[in-house]
C-alpha cells in the first residue's frame, strides 16, 4: 500500500499493527449467515474485509455462520460465492461454523468445569423479564447455583437429545448487573431439533452468535474481526469469550457503520418477506437491492466497487443517497455501453418521397468518439417515439416532430411532417412525412441544421422486445418509513430495437439512445422472447449536487 494513499481508520489501526509487529499477516474474514441473499450493505463489508487483505498483502477467508440449521440453506450458500466472485474477489479459505462445532462443544465444557457457565430452565419469556432493562440490573436465574456436576451431567443430556426444543439453555455466568446488557449472563447454546445441511442429525444442540462467532475467528487465525457498529455492545463478550476459553489465536473486533441507503431496506428478513408474499418475483427480482437482483438488473460489479470506496469507511452512522450508487453505475455504463436505438413505444412513421423497396444501410458509432461502427437499416417505413410527437407544437421550446415541422432522425436525414392518418377514434395511428436526401449525416450537404434530433427504428427489420421500466421498490410512507412502492414496475410488451441487437448475449448492456441504459435479461429471455431491464436512466441529477 502506497504511504501517500489516503486510509479510513480501519486501514491506519491494521497498518499501525503491522508496523508494531502485534502481526506478522493479516486475516480478516467474511462470515454471512446463510438464511438469505447478500444484499448492497454486504457488499460494503466484503469489499472492506477482501479490500483489507489486498492492500496489505493478507488473506480472507468466507466463512458461513451455518449455526441456526432451521434458517439455513444451501441455496442461499451457492449464492453467496456467486455474488463474492461476481464483485471479483476471491476467498483464501471457504470454512463454515459447523467446522468448528466440536471445538465449540469442548470450550462450553471448560466454561462449565470453570463454572463459568450453566444450565438455565427458564423460558425466554422468563429470561427477558429477568435481564432487566438500561435503568434496572437483572435478576439472577434460580437455575444460576447448579454445582459444575450438575450442569455437566445437564448438558451432555442435552446434547444426548433428552429434552425438548426451548426447555434448556446454557448460559456463560457473568454479570447480572452489568451496564451492558450483553454481559448479563446470555445464552450460549440451545436446543434445535433440525437436521443441518452438513452435520445431518449429530448435533441437537447449536451455539449462539455471539459464542460461535469469536471461536471461530480464533480458529482460524483472524487478526482484525471487522464488523458492524450494532456490534459494538457485543465486544466486552467477544473479548470475554477469548479470554476464558483460552484461546491460543487471539483476534480483536473493530466496527464500522453499516451502508443505509435512501429508497431501500437492507435487512434480509424483510427482503425474504417480500419474495414469500409475492410482491417480487424472486430474490434476483431486478429492483432488489440484492446483489444476485443488481446484477440481472445489469449494474457492474466495478461500479459498486467503486461506490464503495466512496462512501468510505467510518463509524458514524449515516444515510448515503441513492443517487450516488447510480451515479457510479451511469459512469461506468457510459464509458463501456454500447449505443443502439430502441423505440419503446413506436408510433409508425413513413417517409412518402422516399423510394419503396429502397434499404440503406448507415453507419452508427458504437460508443461515442470510437472507431468501432455498425450498420443500421433505413427504408421508407419507420418507427419513432409516440413521446417525440404531437400534432401541434405546444411552445417555441419544443423541438421534435409536429405537424409542419422538421427533426433530423440520428444518423440519417433531416424529415418533414407533412401530415398524420388517425384511427377511427382519433388517435394518431400514422405519421407522414418527407425527406430531403441531401442531408444524410455525413454527407456534404449534412450540415443543415435543425433544433431536434431523433432516434428511431426500421420497420421491417425491428426486433421486438420487451422492456421493464424500474422505479424504486421502495417509496417513503407519511411518517417516513419506507414502504412498497406499487408503481416499481412498468412493463412495455411493444418495444421495438435495431437489429444490431440479434447477435447480443444475455446479460449484455446498452445504452438505448435519448432513453437510458438497458441490459438483457438473463432469466426471461429466450428464443423468439427477448427481454430488457432498465439499468438507470439517462438523467444523471446528482451530478450535479456533486459540482455544488
Amino acid at each position: 500500500m502506497a504511504e501517500n494513499e489516503s486510509k479510513n481508520f480501519i486501514e491506519e489501526i491494521v497498518g499501525r499493527d503491522l508496523a508494531d509487529g502485534k502481526v506478522d499477516r493479516v486475516v480478516t474474514r467474511f462470515p454471512p449467515e446463510p438464511n438469505g441473499y447478500l444484499h448492497l450493505g454486504h457488499a460494503k463489508s466484503i469489499c472492506l474485509n477482501f479490500g483489507l487483505a489486498e492492500k496489505f498483502g493478507g488473506k480472507c477467508n468466507l466463512r458461513f455462520d451455518d449455526t441456526n440449521p432451521a434458517r439455513e440453506d444451501v441455496e442461499y450458500i451457492n449464492a453467496i460465492k456467486r455474488d463474492i466472485e461476481w464483485l471479483g474477489f476471491e476467498w483464501a479459505a471457504e470454512a463454515y461454523g459447523s467446522d468448528y462445532f466440536g471445538f465449540m462443544y469442548e470450550c462450553a465444557e471448560r466454561l462449565i468445569e470453570k463454572g463459568l457457565a450453566y444450565v438455565d430452565d427458564l423460558t425466554p419469556e422468563e429470561m427477558r423479564a429477568y435481564r432487566g432493562t438500561l435503568t434496572e440490573p437483572g435478576r439472577e436465574s434460580p437455575y444460576r447455583g447448579r454445582t459444575p456436576e450438575e450442569n455437566m451431567d445437564l448438558f451432555r443430556r442435552m446434547k444426548a437429545g433428552e429434552f425438548e426444543d426451548g426447555t434448556k439453555v446454557l448460559r456463560a455466568k457473568i454479570d447480572m448487573s452489568s451496564p451492558n446488557l450483553n454481559m448479563r449472563d446470555p445464552a450460549i447454546y440451545r436446543i434445535v431439533k433440525a437436521p443441518h445441511h452438513r452435520t445431518g442429525e449429530k448435533w441437537v444442540i447449536y451455539p449462539m452468535y455471539d459464542f460461535a462467532h469469536p471461536l471461530e475467528d480464533a480458529c482460524e487465525g483472524v487478526t482484525h474481526s471487522v464488523c458492524t457498529m450494532e456490534f459494538e455492545d457485543h465486544r466486552p463478550l467477544y473479548d470475554w469469550f477469548i479470554e476464558n476459553c483460552e484461546c491460543k489465536n487471539v483476534p480483536h473486533q473493530y466496527e464500522f457503520a453499516r451502508l443505509n441507503l435512501t429508497h431501500t431496506v437492507m435487512s434480509k428478513r424483510y427482503l425474504k418477506k417480500l419474495v414469500d408474499d409475492g410482491v417480487v418475483y424472486g430474490w434476483d427480482d431486478p429492483r432488489m437491492p440484492t446483489l444476485s437482483g443488481v446484477r440481472r438488473r445489469g449494474y457492474t460489479p466495478a461500479a459498486i466497487r467503486d461506490f464503495c470506496e466512496r462512501i468510505g469507511v467510518a463509524k458514524a452512522v449515516s444515510e448515503v443517497d441513492v443517487r450516488l450508487l447510480e451515479h457510479c453505475v451511469r459512469e461506468d455504463l457510459n464509458a463501456h455501453a454500447p449505443r443502439v436505438m430502441g423505440v419503446l413505444r413506436p408510433l409508425k412513421l413513413t417517409i412518402e418521397n422516399y423510394p419503396e423497396g429502397k434499404t440503406e444501410l448507415l453507419a452508427a458509432e458504437d460508443l461515442p468518439g470510437g472507431e468501432s461502427t455498425h450498420e443500421v437499416p433505413f427504408s421508407k417505413h419507420l418507427f419513432i417515439e409516440q413521446d417525440d410527437f404531437l400534432e401541434v407544437k405546444p411552445n417555441n421550446k419544443y423541438f421534435r416532430l409536429y405537424v409542419g415541422g422538421e427533426v433530423r432522425l440520428k444518423n440519417a436525414y433531416i424529415i418533414k411532417c407533412e401530415r398524420v392518418v388517425k384511427d377511427a377514434d382519433g388517435s394518431i395511428a400514422e405519421v407522414v412525412c418527407t425527406y430531403d436526401e441531401t442531408t444524410k449525416s455525413g454527407g456534404e450537404n449534412s450540415g443543415r441544421k435543425v433544433k431536434g434530433t431523433l432516434h428511431w427504428v426500421e420497420r421491417d427489420t425491428a426486433v421486438k422486445a420487451q422492456v421493464r421500466l424500474l422505479d424504486y421498490l421502495f417509496t417513503e410512507s407519511a411518517d417516513g418509513t419506507c414502504v412498497a412502492n406499487p408503481d416499481s414496475l412498468t412493463v412495455l410488451d411493444g418495444a421495438v430495437i435495431e437489429p444490431h441487437i440479434r447477435t447480443a448475449e444475455k446479460g449484455s448492456r446498452f445504452q438505448f439512445m435519448r432513453q437510458g441504459y438497458f441490459c438483457i435479461d438473463t432469466k426471461d429471455t429466450a428464443d423468439g422472447k427477448l427481454v430488457f431491464n432498465q439499468i438507470v436512466s439517462l438523467k444523471d441529477s446528482f451530478a450535479k449536487t456533486m459540482k455544488k
